[in-house]
């Protein structure tokens, strides 16, 4: 982070005392109390749970999941359905050759049929199907879960983007208040004899510091805004209300309900389908069957009607189904090792995160227990210094500068410990 020091010479102790409204001003770049919200426009304000809802409501990616279900669940009935009939339309038995070719009626043998014919996939088979087919909503319901629980951490992670990017801004903000009245007031004081030129020069090279850091704070809130946008639309404008949500982490009840993880749920259908599919690649030994029923018109003859049954012979097992069985039951262990290892990956990083979070509650408690009394402290005396003239100008901005610094860390602080909190308690659905 940059600093705003700037050192000018010293003033003599045989100078007048500064004037009433300059140590008022110097005493007001103590305040450690930040400055008001940063400006908004006159629009209905965002709360963090509407931020999460219009999310839930607008993202892509809900969509997409659940035209994903509909279409599995769509697909279901279809599962155990039996293969659409046959019709067949023909002539048997129709002479080429002779005084009788090509004719349809004077020949005995030749007959006019047709025959509706039914495809009948063993009972096995078809509640495999049924069984992969129920699978598969599941998996996509468990998915959309998990989905649904991406886009409200991704928006709550974009909420608190902005809320505390205008924070930050807020801080710089009240810095650059203070220093427009140090200027206006400077010239006065200068031609009074109370003041030295170079503390103008210092300060105009202080306001051209703090437009530096308002620039870039300022990037910052619009880059989040952007990425608000992105999962609530043209709302990511309106400004904020309230504070950043408070959220309760229990490390060790977080751990022992890792196997439930979002992102594990699908697992379970998955494996469910892969055992099913088990279930029909070994449905494939018993074979199919079929039946067939016919009407044969002959003209001068009796009419006929003829029936058959039709039966697969799976006679080589061991070549043809048997590797089917052996590849979907490697199927069902490539699921499982998966599983485990994304398990593990997330006990990691989550004990990571809780460790992480952990650090950063004792640095902010030290810095609101000790860093930003330190700081007051040090403004304190630098501006009593100043006002008995020991000291100079310089002294009392560079401990400004530090206060203001050590409000920007706290903010960053809170920051990283709110997105913490977030992801953790976002890892299990609900």
């Amino acid at each position: 982070m940059s600093r705003f020091n700037v050192r000018v010479p010293r003033r003599h102790a045989g100078r007048r005392q500064p004037s009433t409204l300059a140590l008022a001003w110097v005493l007001g770049l103590a305040a450690l109390t930040p400055s008001a919200a940063w400006a908004a426009p006159d629009a209905p304000s965002l709360s963090y749970a509407e931020a999460l809802e219009l999310a839930r409501q607008a993202a892509p990616a809900l969509r997409a999941q659940q035209a994903t279900l509909a279409g599995s669940s769509a697909l279901a009935p279809a599962a155990s359905t039996l293969p659409d009939p046959r019709l067949s339309v023909g002539i048997e038995n129709l002479p080429i050759a002779g005084p009788d070719r090509w004719s349809t009626t004077r020949d005995a043998g030749t007959m006019q049929r047709i025959a509706l014919m039914q495809e009948m996939p063993n009972r096995a088979k078809r509640d495999a199907r049924e069984q992969v087919a129920q699978a598969r909503i599941e998996r996509d319901r468990a998915t959309l879960a998990a989905t649904e629980l991406a886009v409200r951490r991704e928006a709550g992670l974009a909420w608190l983007a902005v809320h505390f990017a205008e924070a930050r801004l807020s801080q710089v903000a009240g810095l650059q208040r203070e220093n427009r009245l140090l200027q206006d007031t400077l010239p006065a004081r200068i031609a009074a004899g109370s003041a030295m030129p170079a503390e103008l020069t210092m300060a105009r090279q202080e306001a051209l510091a703090i437009a530096d850091r308002t620039d870039e704070l300022a990037r910052d809130v619009r880059k989040a805004r952007v990425e608000l946008r992105r999962w609530i639309g043209e709302r990511a404008a309106a400004p904020l209300q309230g504070a950043a949500p408070a959220m309760d982490v229990n490390g060790d009840a977080l751990r022992s309900s890792l196997p439930h993880h979002a992102e594990l749920a699908p697992y379970a259908p998955m494996r469910a389908m892969a055992q099913a599919e088990v279930a029909e690649a070994d449905a494939e030994k018993r074979g199919d069957w079929s039946w067939e029923v016919a009407y044969s018109r002959r003209p001068r003859y009796d009419d006929m009607v003829s029936f058959q049954l039709s039966f697969d012979l799976p006679w080589q097992r061991d070549r043809r189904q048997q590797p089917q069985i052996e590849a979907k039951r490697r199927e069902i262990e490539r699921i499982e090792a998966e599983r485990e290892e994304l398990l593990r990956r997330h006990a990691a990083e989550t004990d990571a995160m809780l460790a992480e979070l952990q650090a950063l509650d004792t640095q902010a408690e030290r810095l609101r227990a000790a860093g930003l009394p330190l700081a007051a402290e040090r403004v304190a005396l630098a501006t009593a210094a100043y006002q008995a003239g020991r000291g100079d100008l310089a002294a009392v901005l560079t401990a400004r500068s530090q206060v203001l610094e050590t409000q920007l860390r706290a903010i960053d602080l809170d920051a990283q410990r709110a997105a913490l909190r977030l992801r953790l308690s976002t890892l299990i659905a609900e």
